[in-house]
């Protein structure tokens, strides 16, 4: 899964608490960088960058700690059920 970062959409009310994880793309020739868009389409500018690596964890793209909270369409579009 190169190519893939996973971002945290965090709740503004509560500092660090996560919402929802998102898969994005990386940006085209940035490196490891995430692109502007989740696999669902969200804006990852508000986001913060997780440290899971999808690459080093062949069959899962979400950090387990995270699972409940894996958005369901970046899901789809990663070919999770």
């Amino acid at each position: 899964m190169s190519g893939i970062v996973v971002v945290y959409e965090l709740d503004q009310r509560v500092a660090g608490s996560v919402l929802r994880v998102h898969a994005a793309p990386t940006a085209p020739g940035a490196g490891p960088e995430r692109g502007p868009r989740t696999m669902c389409g969200k804006d990852t500018f508000a986001m913060e960058t997780a440290g899971w690596n999808p690459s080093e964890h062949p069959g899962t793209w979400c950090p387990p700690d995270h699972a409940d909270l894996a958005c369901p369409a970046c899901e789809a579009v990663m070919g999770e059920d």
